[in-house]
């Protein structure tokens, strides 16, 4: 083989190994998330996922490329769980209201993604039941009352550390079917839950109505939750970085208003009647000091 040859082979192994080496770097900034894709008609994550995409942007200068996909298959809350669990598992991020297992169990971003907003409660009730929570002046009327949650939602030991009963339903879709069969008196929503939830069911549950005079209110955060390994560590990382920089520049408050505002002015929360109560399971480190984190209804930011 003559020397020129020899060259060219040398040099194209070269370049190749050049390739490998920048694509082997590329591959290890590469971030890839998947969510998980929820069970039956559900349109209360849309906003969580927008969020997420902007603060993985605001993050790519210092943290580089990602890709962001939803899960194939659809998953309850529990399959959901399970699968961040699992090292192998088809999801690697998932958003909820904290709660100390879920603390526990994976590694949360403590910026609260909807700034509390979950944490004003707002009611379905029968239509027909209107009249008895108008006369509602206090907890201790409120107390009178039942109400609807799901099995094991973070919800139902705030609920009842106040005395509020509750009734707890295996099912999500189930819940709006055991409200007006009458199993309970009222589904605690969340302020902009209720009114979205009211508009895709009306059409079926045609006995439900929005309370309209009171607002329950206790400090609910809902975080990005990850897996406790170096991946998920790292992701929590980029991410908390994208978020608090929405939270400077005014972005993440542009994004809550673009999907949030009409519905938080349709509920008419100022005008309510603010029934308060505390979270007794919140971990001391929530962030409950930083203000700028938090949704005001009395102000509207």
């Amino acid at each position: 083989m003559r020397q020129d040859d020899n060259w060219r082979i040398h040099a194209r192994r070269l370049a190749m190994l050049t390739m490998l080496c920048l694509y082997g770097a590329w591959a290890q900034a590469y971030d890839r998330l998947v969510y998980p894709l929820s069970v039956g008609v559900d349109s209360r994550y849309e906003y969580d996922w927008a969020v997420l995409r902007m603060a993985l942007d605001k993050s790519r200068a210092q943290f580089g490329a990602y890709s962001l996909h939803q899960a194939s298959a659809s998953m309850s809350p529990a399959r959901i769980t399970q699968e961040l669990l699992m090292p192998t598992g088809h999801i690697n991020i998932l958003v909820r209201a904290t709660a100390p297992e879920l603390e526990r169990q994976f590694q949360p971003v403590r910026i609260p993604v909807d700034r509390g907003l979950l944490g004003y409660r707002v009611f379905l009730v029968r239509r027909d039941d209107l009249a008895r929570f108008a006369a509602v002046r206090t907890l201790n009327d409120l107390r009178q009352l039942r109400a609807g949650l799901g099995k094991d939602w973070v919800d139902v030991p705030v609920l009842r550390a106040a005395g509020l009963p509750t009734e707890e339903g295996s099912a999500y879709e189930g819940l709006f079917s055991m409200l007006e069969a009458g199993r309970f008196d009222y589904f605690s929503r969340g302020a902009d839950e209720a009114l979205r939830e009211y508009d895709e069911r009306r059409a079926a549950h045609p006995r439900l109505a929005i309370e309209p005079t009171l607002l329950l209110h206790y400090p609910l955060p809902r975080y990005f939750f990850l897996r406790r390994d170096a991946e998920g560590k790292r992701l929590a990382a980029r991410i908390e970085a994208g978020l608090e920089t929405m939270v400077r520049d005014g972005s993440l408050n542009t994004l809550f208003q673009h999907y949030k505002g009409a519905t938080i002015a349709a509920a008419n929360l100022k005008q309510r009647r603010v029934l308060t109560i505390p979270n007794p399971t919140l971990s001391p480190h929530t962030p409950l000091s930083r203000s700028e984190l938090w949704f005001d209804p009395l102000s509207g930011k």
